[in-house]
């Protein structure tokens, strides 16, 4: 029994590897969120060179379960990821941070002035779609219910929706579309 046992274990570590490669996650902040200095006035030249449609801010805070829920169950997605980083540059801010980040019109305040002051962030997470002008296009306060409802955003962002209606209604005609198929 004892010969048995250690083979028994790598039958055991091999079957539960192949059986969890299919839920491959990768971490948000090497695969989601794209390196920057902080200086959002220049990534959106960065982003224009690119050919992206907009650029996504992830307002959090260290604190924030919401936050958590969409670091470990959305953006750790590699569908996401892909998506996101095809479409948008994808920064981070930290509402409560003190470093100096460049905002979008090339004014330097501190990361929770940038957050409160201008972007009215009093909550987390706030996803937040800026065109390439600097101008907010599209902002989602709170969790998403997904990874469905989070590739939907961006969708709606890529194709322009924003332009013609809200959020809450596309996503509800998208569910009506599904239903019926």
């Amino acid at each position: 029994m004892n010969r048995l046992s250690p083979i028994f274990v790598l039958l055991l570590l091999i079957f539960s590897q192949s059986a969890f490669s299919s839920n491959t996650v990768r971490d948000p902040y090497k695969y989601f969120f794209n390196e920057t200095w902080g200086d959002f006035h220049e990534e959106l030249d960065h982003a224009k060179k690119e050919n992206k449609q907009a650029i996504l801010i992830f307002f959090e805070m260290d604190e924030c379960p919401f936050c958590h829920y969409m670091k470990n169950n959305v953006l750790n997605q590699p569908e996401v990821q892909d998506f996101y980083r095809k479409h948008f540059l994808n920064f981070s801010v930290d509402i409560e941070g003190d470093v100096e980040i460049t905002n979008m019109q090339g004014k330097v305040l501190k990361q929770k002035d940038f957050a409160f002051k201008e972007n009215r962030v009093r909550a987390t997470p706030v996803i937040a779609f800026f065109d390439l002008n600097g101008k907010r296009i599209f902002r989602h306060t709170g969790k998403t219910g997904g990874v469905e409802e989070f590739l939907l955003m961006g969708k709606y962002v890529v194709d322009g929706v924003y332009k013609k209606m809200s959020f809450t209604r596309y996503k509800r005609m998208q569910q009506d579309k599904k239903s019926q198929e």
